[in-house]
């Protein structure tokens, strides 16, 4: 990715969305090109900027570097890549991870892997502030601290375990009155009925703002940059038919490599004042 490319179209982002939306100055855009466009990043991570837009995502959420950040389930460090080294210097990034004594072996490994990542750069990633979250543990920042949370296709999990409204509640604790919560989750049909477990993966939009909104939230907007037109949403295993899970292994790669990921919703809410 060329950091002249990516810093015109956030440019051009700013410049058409609404003043409410869009919050990110030149310098902010600039700076968080920068980060994006670094060594540092794993390249199979940068591979997938073409469908993530962090630039245009966090742009349209109104990332500044000087605010107290919370990443939801940052798994294996997709965006601590870029949050933590935007943020070290004047801001505060928290990584609300799963909790230390799960006996589930994928999560201690999962865990083991993103220690390893942030300790492998303490230049970049040595401010990170790893907390946990759970259905019984959801203090992920002092309440009231965070300027901004961030969660990434996470709703279609809790739903699935039945305490998505715990999980909004936490998010909602954190925040300052005022403060962001932006939201990007894999975008079911609106034609089709909710499964309340959200066992395909995808979540209808109009059930992701409900929930939010019980919890307390406002809602600000949506932008359509993780849109994908091409995505049905009617594959044999749901969402991980697409790539990167492409679950059905060599059946139909090219054809799901072809659609590409998946068909995404990014909202943004705020805390009222």
């Amino acid at each position: 990715m060329k950091l002249l490319s990516v810093f015109a179209v956030s440019a051009a982002l700013l410049f058409l969305a609404p003043p409410a939306v869009a919050q990110i100055s030149g310098d902010d855009a600039k700076a968080l090109a920068t980060v994006i466009a670094g060594d540092h990043r794993e390249a199979k991570n940068s591979a997938r900027d073409i469908y993530r837009h962090p630039l245009e995502t966090l742009s349209f959420l109104g990332l500044r570097p000087d605010m107290t950040v919370v990443e939801i389930y940052p798994g294996g460090g997709w965006y601590t890549e870029i949050l933590a080294p935007y943020l070290n210097k004047k801001g505060r990034y928290y990584a609300a991870s799963w909790v230390r004594d799960s006996k589930n072996p994928r999560i201690q490994k999962a865990l083991q892997r993103y220690h390893a990542k942030l300790v492998a750069r303490p230049d970049l990633y040595g401010a990170t502030i790893v907390t946990e979250l759970s259905r019984d543990k959801t203090n992920m920042a002092p309440a009231g601290s965070a300027d901004m949370v961030l969660t990434f296709r996470n709703v279609h999990n809790w739903m699935k375990r039945g305490y998505d409204a715990i999980i909004f509640g936490a998010m909602y604790k954190a925040l300052k009155p005022g403060g962001v919560l932006g939201l990007v989750e894999h975008r079911g049909d609106a034609e089709d009925f909710q499964d309340p477990q959200a066992l395909s993966g995808y979540v209808n939009q109009d059930h992701a703002i409900e929930l939010a909104e019980a919890a307390g939230f406002k809602f600000v907007g949506s932008s359509e940059i993780n849109a994908n037109a091409k995505d049905s949403r009617k594959h044999p295993k749901g969402v991980w038919t697409l790539p990167p899970s492409l679950r059905l292994k060599d059946k139909d790669r090219e054809k799901y490599l072809a659609i590409g990921e998946s068909d995404r919703m990014t909202l943004k809410f705020i805390k009222p004042e």
